[in-house]
């Protein structure tokens, strides 16, 4: 749940490393492939409200709606059969076990991303509030 103002970016390949675990498996069941590649590859921000148009969020609700909103959620869900919950949590959380090698395998990219030099320019561009310069 997000404000329409709120401000989503993944920057991981603007810091110089793939945009690995999570990223790469939830951007995608969200929002779609399209979607995910763009925003995951340009680093370009999205609002909360983009983000709910596109499926990466559920809810986006008025700033000063947000709390109550949260807590009326919240309470429905406490409210609610909490086995046929769990379970059906459970059952929906296989699409991410399913992912499990691309985000084994997009862990891996981005941690040896850390070791080289786009990272090293992506931090010290972040550092010194510049655009990163890659070769």
């Amino acid at each position: 749940m997000v404000t329409p103002e709120a401000k989503i970016i993944d920057g991981h390949t603007r810091l110089g490393v793939a945009a690995g675990d999570h990223a790469a498996i939830v951007w995608p069941l969200l929002c779609g492939m399209a979607k995910a590649k763009y925003y995951l590859l340009t680093c370009d921000p999205l609002s909360g409200a983009e983000a709910e148009r596109i499926g990466l969020v559920s809810l986006c609700v008025p700033d000063d709606d947000l709390d109550a909103k949260a807590l009326e959620v919240a309470t429905k869900l406490a409210n609610g059969a909490q086995q046929a919950i769990r379970w059906t949590k459970l059952s929906l959380n296989n699409w991410l076990r399913q992912a499990g090698p691309t985000f084994d395998a997009s862990a891996a990219l981005e941690m040896l991303g850390f070791t080289g030099p786009e990272a090293a320019e992506g931090l010290a561009s972040h550092r010194e509030k510049r655009k990163p310069k890659f070769v």
